[in-house]
């Protein structure tokens, strides 16, 4: 019989306990030696303080299949430096396969970034699911107390909150979810759609991206439940199902904007930058960002800068796209083909439109160090980003943090959750749309320093307002208070947020 954690370890009030697919520590084998590198996400950085305060712990998958005690002293050393626990899950192979391989990114991925035919709805991905989330759940269970908040990440642990209940066991618990929700035409693929609403029902607060993911899940769960009440206005409103009833809120994850706007406005981002600018002649410098992914639309974004310079000959010689592609998936086959593809249509853009002294497309393949990118953003004139489908996307807010000149482009995918906050001042296109993309690049291309000095001080006005402490403060009050209304005014007050 397991024994689950009655007091708060050390005597202390309620902690946070974060639970997600991996701890906030990168592991990495070379020969035979072990090491670890500790996590620098905007995520980490905000929970750190918080979970030191609170005496917290950080529960999740080591990162390394079959590792057993070989890492355990080093994330024991790290949790003391760190001031707060760090306590791993071990996967084998066949549950990693099938766990987060099979079920999380075969499945859940494409379909919850409407790109179902891409699904591949195998029973034994969701057999594996449910037996690692019943591993992390007991984890959860033995190392927490009913006084603690349990805040779950992410897509990889949506039964969390479902095998706590069924073991007896209650805790106050919370669930992020850090991609779109999809509307009920694509939801509704899903072979154990029921089952899924279910489970999430099982949390005592969900929090979406957007008003648009929080009104998807709605409308999904009254697909499948006409029954299903939502009551409340505003930011978070309470749905329920039966028995079943869960908080739900919309609460748009961020950055720290001052850490990057102050770094990028040092002197070493300052030289690196204009080092970019000169190496590329002072060219006007659009920019991509973006890990190797099919939701990103890194080839549609190719073929419009093709199609700008077939359509706007007089940008020829004049402009310059730089796209910084970051390795993910390798041994996977279909991100391999992709590569493949991308790489394929930078050869021909360059083909065809290159002469002497000037490349159109600048390509690289590799994880940039922190203050290079930092410094890529400050070099481009306009950042081009335009997933298909995208939760938020984060390097729309990078960018514009780190324009400190203020005289930048944002052109936005409106099929990312960004847009939804930047709107106004961003231009918004459809990256399925070359030519309105190549429209967009040829129209802000010709922006006076007055429009885009207007825009770009919108766009980091609103996200130095509404940052990553904004976000933790505002979905840990949420959570902890029951307020049904809207956001706290005032950040760090049921944590030390920073």
């Amino acid at each position: 019989m397991m024994a689950y954690q009655d007091q708060p370890a050390g005597g202390q009030n309620r902690r946070l306990v974060v639970v997600s697919n991996r701890l906030p520590v990168a592991l990495e084998k070379t020969g035979d030696k072990w090491t670890l590198r500790p996590g620098a996400g905007g995520l980490v950085t905000a929970l750190a303080p918080v979970l030191r305060e609170r005496g917290g712990l950080w529960i999740g998958w080591s990162g390394a299949a079959g590792a057993g005690d070989e890492i355990q002293a080093m994330l024991d050393a790290h949790s003391r430096r760190a001031g707060y626990s760090l306590h791993p899950i071990e996967l084998d192979e066949d549950e990693v396969g099938g766990y987060y391989n099979g079920f999380s990114n075969e499945i859940v991925w494409p379909l919850f970034h409407d790109l179902q035919s891409r699904c591949r709805f195998l029973p034994e991905y969701w057999r594996s699911y449910l037996e690692v989330n019943f591993k992390f759940a007991e984890e959860v269970a033995r190392r927490t107390s009913p006084e603690d908040f349990v805040w779950v990440h992410d897509y990889h642990l949506m039964h969390q909150a479902f095998f706590i209940k069924s073991m007896g066991v209650k805790r106050n618990t919370g669930f992020f979810l850090h991609i779109p929700f999809p509307a009920p035409d694509i939801f509704l693929k899903l072979p154990w759609r029921w089952k899924l609403i279910q489970a999430l029902l099982d949390f005592d607060l969900l929090g979406f991206q957007t008003m648009r993911d929080r009104q998807n899940f709605i409308l999904c769960a009254r697909a499948l439940a006409p029954e299903c009440r939502v009551k409340g206005r505003g930011a978070v409103v309470t749905v329920g199902i039966g028995q079943r009833e869960a908080r739900a809120g919309s609460f748009p994850i961020s950055i720290d904007f001052d850490d990057f706007a102050g770094t990028a406005a040092g002197d070493k981002v300052a030289a690196m930058s204009l080092d970019i600018r000169e190496a590329l002649r002072q060219r006007t410098l659009i920019l991509g960002v973006d890990r190797l992914d099919y939701t990103k639309g890194i080839p549609e974004r190719l073929r419009s800068i093709r199609t700008t310079f077939r359509r706007y000959p007089d940008l020829k010689g004049r402009m310059t796209f730089i796209q910084i592609l970051v390795p993910s998936r390798e041994a996977v086959g279909e991100y391999q083909d992709l590569k493949t593809e991308v790489e394929q249509l930078v050869g021909r853009i360059n083909g065809e439109f290159s002469f002497p002294g000037w490349v159109p497309v600048h390509y690289q393949y590799r994880s940039l160090p922190r203050e290079e990118l930092m410094a890529y953003y400050r070099a481009a004139d306009m950042a081009l980003v335009t997933p298909l489908r995208d939760g938020m996307n984060l390097v729309a807010k990078e960018y514009c943090a780190c324009n400190v000149l203020g005289n930048g482009v944002l052109i936005l995918s409106e099929f990312a959750g960004a847009a939804a906050q930047l709107q106004k001042n961003a231009y918004l296109v459809n990256p399925h749309d070359l030519e309105g993309v190549a429209r967009a690049i040829h129209r802000t291309f010709y922006w006076d320093n007055a429009e885009r000095a207007r825009n770009m001080a919108g766009l980091r006005a609103s996200i130095r307002r509404q940052d990553i402490y904004w976000w933790l403060d505002s979905f840990l009050r949420a959570g902890l208070s029951g307020d049904l209304g809207g956001f706290p005014a005032q950040r760090s007050v049921c944590f030390a947020g920073r």
